[in-house]
């Protein structure tokens, strides 16, 4: 690669303690904002490559001020990168490098791609450029003054990061869903908080009971959007814990901000087989049920019976002729009579769960009904979303049909509502308004993204590039790309190889292959359709990832996932049915927002569980230790 080099994208990871980022090159400074996905990381996707040559870059990073008198790092530092840097360390396009501990990445356009959009590869002028009408079936890369798409009289065009993510916005208010578990050990705690949040395995207490094991926030790398405080249970042998829980829950009920509340409290007893001598209930935590209503306010609390599976097989070795109707008698009589009688209260909430993958249970109702006290007790003003809500439906990694009210309800708030004539996306680019819905609808569905693969410019792009299929003419199964190399289930002899074959896409992922993408919102004809197809096509995409990513706890999300999940959709009759439903809509106004509730039942249809397992349907098995570039197995960029 030679120069001029074209610099399409830059960011830093592993800068935790800093504050700001900013970018100068060809003397004009450009402000690198906080990722919203990932913690110590900046990134700035430039919609118009910029030129880079002779004079070096610099990046100034402005760090947070340290209370440690011997810190090692200067608050403010500059780090000047040359051209010939980044040629003698270019590796397909990207340059790393770690500068203070930062590790730097700029991504540029490859010479191949420029050369595709320019005659000769000789860079037109810039009349020669406002006078090219690029051909919107052809590959390309469009390279635009951005003055030249305002016609004269208009205000200046807004920068791209005024457009603010709405699920952000709810994420700075209640990062994180705080849920107290509580009971003695060996009730299944740690399997319950695996299962639900996603994890490989869960952080429980595993020191002595007491006021700093309780305080202690536990927070898993692998899942970060909720905070586990842990108690163990109140038998003799625990002491005192009764008066450590009682005064916990009290003091995060004074708490001023939401994000420091307990939004939720399980209370854990194994269901206890009699035969064997077991009890239910100890002393300490009769008194509890009996006493700590009033520390519990109105915090939402459900009393969890754990091992039920444990309980159906004691039943089937009984010999009952109904072991699933003996099983509940016995839960009925053993356990939910008696938490009854402690605590007064017929309405109190209670689910019988099992954690273990092949006899779960339970765990689906556990979720729902705190998801409906979390709504009730921290519900926002109005019809807006609830920063809570949306914190422990972000939390769960089960229901994805969580996930998808949320987005729905997150985008009905502010940037979904009249797609046709919005006011929000005024003199914005269709990149700028697509962006931001984007990274409101991945925000919801807060997978393991450590990489941030779904956040990447690579794979925005390839969504564009979906929804450009719009235009494009009717696709008939046949007429796809490569197909998926797929094992054959019922196979004797599978031939292994096949699936580690690299996953070849239909698009390039390092260009978007549609010019609309640059035009601004309001001269864009049925702009309506391009935001409905994008909005259900992420959705969609979203879904199929989410099973199919739903057995690798503890694994972080790569690209082959992802592009395995996107040309499942992609060669879909999911797909067609929904550009062809799309295509066929007028969005007309009227007194109600037609394209809003098209949008909603083209997501919430009833079909949609069927459509994501015909998707997946023959799939090559996901080895989550393994990944591969976005463009492997095709052209590279």
């Amino acid at each position: 690669m030679s120069l001029p080099l074209q610099l399409s994208y830059i960011g830093l990871e592993d800068a935790k303690d800093v504050k700001s980022v900013e970018l100068t090159i060809n003397g004009k400074a450009y402000t690198i904002p906080r990722s919203q996905l990932r913690n110590g990381t900046f990134r700035k996707d430039l919609d118009v490559p910029l030129t880079f040559a002779a004079t070096p870059l610099s990046i100034s990073v402005c760090r947070k001020k340290s209370r440690l008198h011997f810190w090692r790092h200067p608050t403010s530092e500059t780090f000047t990168i040359s051209s010939a840097d980044v040629l003698s360390r270019l590796e397909r396009q990207v340059f790393r490098q770690k500068r203070s501990e930062i590790l730097i990445t700029l991504g540029f356009v490859s010479q191949t791609a420029i050369a595709n959009t320019v005659p000769n590869g000789v860079s037109p002028s810039p009349a020669e450029t406002e006078s090219q009408q690029p051909n919107t079936k052809e590959l390309a890369v469009v390279q635009t003054d951005i003055s030249t798409i305002y016609s004269p009289g208009t205000s200046v065009p807004p920068k791209s990061e005024d457009l603010q993510s709405t699920t952000q916005e709810l994420i700075d208010i209640c990062p994180r869903f705080r849920v107290l578990v509580v009971g003695k050990s060996g009730v299944g705690k740690s399997s319950l908080i695996n299962r639900i949040f996603g994890l490989e395995v869960a952080q429980v207490s595993k020191g002595r009971p007491g006021q700093a094991a309780i305080e202690k926030e536990l927070i898993s790398e692998e899942n970060n959007r909720f905070i586990l405080h842990d108690s163990r249970g109140f038998e003799p042998a625990e002491g005192s814990n009764y008066d450590v829980v009682k005064s916990f829950i009290e003091q995060r009920k004074k708490m001023q901000d939401v994000k420091d509340q307990l939004h939720a409290v399980w209370l854990c007893f194994q269901i206890p087989i009699l035969r064997y001598g077991e009890r239910l209930l100890e002393d300490g935590v009769e008194a509890f049920l009996k006493e700590g209503k009033e520390a519990l306010g109105n915090t939402p609390t459900i009393v969890v019976f754990t091992k039920y599976d444990r309980l159906l097989s004691f039943v089937r070795k009984q010999k009952a002729a109904d072991p699933e109707a003996e099983a509940k008698r016995y839960l009925q009589a053993y356990c939910i009579e008696p938490i009854l009688d402690f605590t007064g209260a017929a309405d109190i909430a209670h689910v019988a769960v099992s954690s273990k993958r092949k006899t779960e249970r339970g765990l689906e109702e556990l979720i729902n009904l705190t998801q409906g006290k979390v709504s009730k007790i921290f519900s926002a003003p109005g019809n807006t979303v609830s920063p809570v809500h949306l914190a422990a439906a972000g939390a769960q990694r089960m229901l994805p049909t969580l996930k998808i009210e949320l987005s729905i309800e997150v985008g009905k708030q502010r940037y979904w509502r009249a797609l046709a004539s919005s006011a929000n996306f005024q003199n914005y680019k269709m990149l700028n308004c697509l962006g931001v819905i984007h990274t409101d609808i991945v925000l919801v569905w807060n997978f393991y993204d450590l990489d941030n693969h779904l956040d990447s410019k690579e794979f925005r792009n390839l969504m564009t590039s979906m929804v450009g299929e719009l235009d494009a003419p009717v696709r008939t199964t046949t007429d796809s790309s490569d197909p998926l190399p797929r094992s054959d289930t019922f196979s004797m002899n599978p031939v292994p190889l096949l699936t580690l074959a690299p996953v070849a896409l239909p698009f390039l992922a390092c260009l978007i292959l549609v010019t609309w993408a640059y035009e601004t919102y309001q001269r864009l004809q049925k702009v309506h359709q391009k935001f409905m197809a994008y909005i259900v096509d992420l959705t969609h995409v979203l879904e199929i990832l989410f099973l199919l990513t739903a057995d690798a706890r503890g694994k972080k999300l790569t690209r082959r996932a992802i592009k395995l999940a996107f040309k499942a959709y992609y060669e879909s009759s999911w797909m067609r049915n929904v550009h062809e439903d799309i295509g066929q809509f007028d969005g007309r106004l009227g007194v109600q927002d037609l394209i809003l509730e098209r949008i909603t039942s083209l997501i919430s249809s009833d079909d949609a569980e069927a459509n994501v397992r015909a998707a997946l349907q023959g799939l090559p098995p996901l080895d989550s230790e393994n990944d591969e570039g976005w463009d492997d197995g095709r052209q590279v960029c």
